[in-house]
């Protein structure tokens, strides 16, 4: 189905990087690459994807720029710059956009995205439009109330850890945000509020999402198959 569906990729890595003393993460060095390489790499090579928008901050746009012609990426079309918020940088990147059926969202920061992540998150899909990669939780979750109170203990069973990717019909993603009405999280709450059904497939507890030093340094671990 999809050979005829044209499928892009938004990888979004406008962060300012807080937790990682200032620096810009996304070109942290990693294993010997920077941190975006990592996940761009992926797409570049997975055969389902036809198209791939990189979102960084203003600062950072050059050396984007550089990496898309070191790393011949030929499928990358476009670099642009993000917002304040995530939400704004996945919609600028949305914007560049106009003929694909298929778009997923991706956080650059998540170097071990892997093409069965892509391929599972398209699939599960199919069906109603929109789907998220997702692992179960395995912490005990207490609801707490503003003092720090426990409130209530919600069943485990019934919790996911949402991750990237998120996979949507280019129409519903591109509804979700041109409706959107402050801000969410990650893209599926605001296709949540428009009241489609949204598809958890499973993702990996290798996916992990780089924002402090400690992170970069398990990555590397996972990376030469120590997790």
């Amino acid at each position: 189905m999809f050979n005829n569906q044209k499928t892009a990729a938004v990888i979004t890595a406008a962060g300012r990087g807080e937790r990682m003393g200032g620096m810009d993460k996304i070109f942290a060095p990693l294993a010997g690459k920077p941190l975006l390489v990592w996940s761009v790499d992926v797409f570049q090579q997975c055969n389902l994807i036809d198209r791939i928008i990189i979102v960084l901050s203003k600062e950072s746009l050059k050396r984007g720029e550089e990496l898309v012609v070191e790393k011949n990426w030929s499928k990358v079309s476009d670099v642009c710059s993000g917002g304040e918020e995530r939400q704004q940088s996945v919609a600028n990147g949305l914007n560049r956009l106009n003929d694909c059926h298929w778009v997923l969202i991706h956080d650059g920061a998540r170097p071990l995205v892997t093409e069965t992540l892509i391929k599972d998150g398209l699939e599960a899909a199919e069906g109603s439009g929109a789907a998220v990669a997702a692992v179960p939780v395995t912490d005990t979750i207490k609801l707490a109330d503003d003092d720090g109170f426990v409130m209530g203990t919600p069943p485990r069973k019934s919790l996911w850890a949402v991750q990237t990717p998120q996979v949507f019909r280019f129409d519903i993603i591109a509804e979700a945000h041109s409706k959107a009405k402050g801000m969410a999280t990650d893209d599926a709450a605001l296709v949540e509020r428009l009241g489609y059904k949204i598809k958890l497939y499973m993702g990996s507890y290798d996916n992990i999402k780089i924002t402090t030093p400690g992170d970069l340094a398990l990555a590397g671990i996972l990376l030469k198959g120590g997790g």
